[in-house]
């Protein structure tokens, strides 16, 4: 997001969780300010996850979704399992996405954000 007020809310909402993780009230306002600012750069994709992220927070007061995990490599078994996770670390991880959101990769891991939020079970 390349506004400049969009990313002084993106600084604070990152700020915010750094110091006292996940405080819904506060969370909630920052990103209902920010998603104006994605509808109006074009970009549905970070558009969606604030909207989604928003109302998960609002509906389990926390964020339980897990940071996409890579894809393997072909050829390598490793299998990968359910790790355990931060809340306040994947939310971060979420929020740089949409910070940088002009990188194709960003909106691809965001588009993942969107699909699990989607699928996620009340």
């Amino acid at each position: 997001m390349n506004n400049p007020k969009a990313q002084k809310l993106i600084k604070k909402i990152l700020e915010d969780l750094d110091h006292a993780g996940i405080i819904t009230n506060t969370l909630l306002e920052d990103l209902k300010q920010l998603r104006p600012y994605a509808v109006e750069e074009k970009l549905p994709v970070v558009a969606k996850a604030l909207r989604l992220t928003h109302e998960h927070l609002e509906e389990t007061y926390t964020f339980d979704i897990p940071i996409p995990e890579d894809d393997p490599i072909e050829g390598e078994e490793e299998e990968f399992k359910k790790q355990e996770f931060s809340a306040d670390e994947s939310l971060m991880y979420l929020i740089n996405l949409i910070k940088n959101s002009e990188n194709e990769m960003n909106i691809e891991e965001i588009r993942e954000y969107n699909e699990a939020l989607q699928n996620y079970e009340y």
